[in-house]
Parts: structure tokens; C-alpha cells; sequence
């Protein structure tokens, strides 16, 4: 059973940008796709940084004037190569130069659960896709992964038969009972085997949508005990040999 990749998920047509982008260009660019954030890459599209409308606002306000300062204070104006010298020069131009780096950035075989715990770690809203040579290939937002967890109960319950039940456990699909509400999966019967029931609840936690699990199985034989009874007999034999 895998989980769905990022490739799969991930939008293909992204609005990118380059180092040299006029900081108005780029600013252009996120207003006019209603994002919140652009990939920087270089000429070969790889993922060099992330420009977002924070990095773009918070370099827009403007110095003091020193000028405007001495006049408030009653001092005489500075000179004309001093004024030149003071002037906003240095500041930012480009998107390269506001742009986030090193950017956080996920593979298209990289599965939704692996993306989502990068985005949840490094709180980012946006991941930038990357294809086995890391070039740019797409853009993977928090939205999408929404989508993902909001799977009909239906697709849910099928995948928990289909994977968990037949392909697994090798159980015919009606075995046990799978009912879903709201991503919340129930398993309700009775099994051969303890360890299946454990198994089938453990397997149905990591499908792609299912936000929890009620397991209310039952079984005829805990072979979890018996295992637990052999580990012990091994461990004293081997103790055993040891001495010997």
C-alpha cells in the first residue's frame, strides 16, 4: 500500500520568477495569480529560493531621510555628495535579492504524508515541487493537502477494503465490518488472529484521508502472547548455549 506521491497532488504551471526580477515585476506576478508566494530559480530552473508578499512588504519601508532630520533639528543642510551617499542605494531591487533561501522544497516522489510534515515543520504554506535533477516541476500548497483530507467516505472505505482487507490480510472484502464518517474509520468484527486486527487498524491509520481509527475487533487466538512466550524460550536456550 502507497500513499499517493506529491506528483499526483501538485500543480504543474507555476508562476515563477528569476534572481534578476525587478522587485515591481515580481510583485506584478503575485497579485495578478493571487498567491502568496513565487519559486526563484536560475537559468536552469532550479529552485534558488521563495519570494513571498512578506519578504516583498517588509523591505518597502523607506529609510529616514537624513536630510529631512537635520532640517527638523534646526542644522544646516548636509552636502550635496553627502545627500547622494545617503540616498537608498543598497536597497533591494530584485527578487533574488528578498527572496527566502534556502528554500524548503519536496519531490515529486515524495509522498502527500512526507510533504505535509515538512510543510507542518518548517511552517511554510507552499512547497516547491522538484523532479529527480531539481528542476522545478510544481508547486504543492497547504489547499491541495486539503483536499487530500477531505476525501469522500466512500474512496476511504473502499481503499481500507481493497488495501488493508484483500491485498494485506489476503481476507475477503466483507470479513469485517468498515464504516467511515467525517475520515473517522470503524472497524467492527471478529478475525482469526489477534495480530490481524492489529494489523488491519495500524495500516488503516496511514491511509491518505482517514483522521482516525476505532478498532472493535475481535479474534479467536492472541498469537501476540504466544509469540512473546517463544521469545522468552529462545532467550533462555541461547542463555544456555552460551554457558556452554
Amino acid at each position: 500500500m502507497q500513499h499517493d506521491k506529491v506528483g499526483s497532488l501538485m500543480t504543474m504551471d507555476v508562476v515563477r520568477t528569476l534572481y534578476s526580477t525587478p522587485v515591481d515585476e515580481a510583485a506584478r506576478l503575485l497579485a495578478g495569480a493571487r498567491i502568496g508566494g513565487l519559486p526563484v530559480v536560475d537559468e536552469d530552473d532550479r529552485v534558488i529560493g521563495v519570494l513571498s508578499a512578506a519578504d516583498l512588504t517588509a523591505p518597502r519601508a523607506a529609510p529616514p531621510d537624513p536630510c529631512r532630520s537635520r532640517r527638523f533639528l534646526g542644522l544646516p543642510a548636509a552636502p550635496s555628495a553627502a545627500r547622494r551617499s545617503t540616498t537608498p542605494e543598497t536597497a533591494a531591487r530584485t527578487a533574488g535579492q528578498l527572496m527566502s533561501a534556502p528554500p524548503v522544497t519536496a519531490h515529486a516522489e515524495d509522498t502527500i504524508i512526507e510533504a505535509a510534515r515538512i510543510m507542518a515543520r518548517r511552517g511554510v504554506n507552499r512547497l516547491p515541487v522538484l523532479d529527480e535533477e531539481d528542476r522545478l516541476v510544481g508547486i504543492l500548497t497547504r489547499r491541495d493537502l486539503l483536499r487530500v483530507f477531505l476525501r469522500p467516505d466512500a474512496c476511504i472505505r473502499d481503499e481500507v477494503t481493497d488495501e488493508v482487507l484483500v491485498r494485506v490480510l489476503w481476507l475477503m472484502p466483507h470479513s469485517i465490518d468498515v464504516t467511515v464518517a467525517d475520515g473517522v474509520v470503524t472497524l467492527s468484527g471478529r478475525l482469526e488472529r489477534r495480530s490481524e486486527a492489529e494489523i488491519a487498524v495500524a495500516m488503516t491509520r496511514q491511509i491518505d484521508g482517514v483522521v482516525a481509527v476505532v478498532g472493535e475487533l475481535t479474534w479467536r487466538l492472541d498469537d501476540t502472547r504466544q509469540r512473546s512466550d517463544e521469545q522468552v524460550l529462545h532467550g533462555v536456550a541461547d542463555d544456555r548455549l552460551r554457558k556452554l
